[in-house]
C-alpha cells in the first residue's frame, strides 16, 4: 500500500566494475522489495572536467526476478556506452499481484524480529 513502485537511479561510473556494482545492487533492490528499478548512467568523456573525463554506463529498466516478469529481471536495456534513450512500458498491477501472489514472499518471510518497518504518517507512528 505504502512505497515505492519504481526506483529511479541515475548514476555515474568510470569502469564496468562501477557499473556493475549499481547494476547488482538495482537487481537486488527489484527482488527484495518488489518494485522496478530504472538505472540511467552517464556515458561520453568530458576531458576537461576533473574526475569525470571518463564514464562507463549501461542504462536499464529491471523487473524483480519471477515467471511473470522480463527474461533475467530485464526489461530493456541499451548498448554499453552508447547515448541511448530507453522507453518501455512497465505495469505497477503486475507489480501489486506479484507481491500478493508471487513464487517469492520476501515481506511475508521476513524475520520480523530483524527487521520492521516504523513511518510517521500525520504525526503518529506506525509500525508494519
Amino acid at each position: 500500500q505504502k512505497g515505492a513502485q519504481i526506483i529511479f537511479v541515475p548514476f555515474n561510473t568510470d569502469t564496468r566494475h562501477g557499473y556493475l556494482r549499481v547494476r547488482h545492487c538495482a537487481l537486488a533492490r527489484c527482488v527484495e522489495n518488489h518494485v522496478y528499478v530504472a538505472v540511467a548512467g552517464c556515458t561520453g568523456n568530458l576531458p576537461f572536467v576533473e574526475n569525470s573525463d571518463i564514464h562507463y554506463a549501461q542504462s536499464a529498466i529491471f523487473t524483480p526476478a519471477d515467471a511473470e516478469f522480463a527474461r533475467d529481471a530485464t526489461a530493456a536495456e541499451c548498448n554499453a556506452n552508447i547515448e541511448t534513450m530507453i522507453i518501455h512500458d512497465v505495469d505497477v498491477e503486475q507489480l501489486r499481484r506479484h507481491k500478493i501472489a508471487g513464487s517469492v514472499q520476501n515481506w511475508n518471510d521476513r524475520r520480523q524480529d530483524l527487521y520492521k518497518v516504523v513511518y510517521i504518517e500525520d504525526g503518529e507512528s506506525h509500525e508494519v
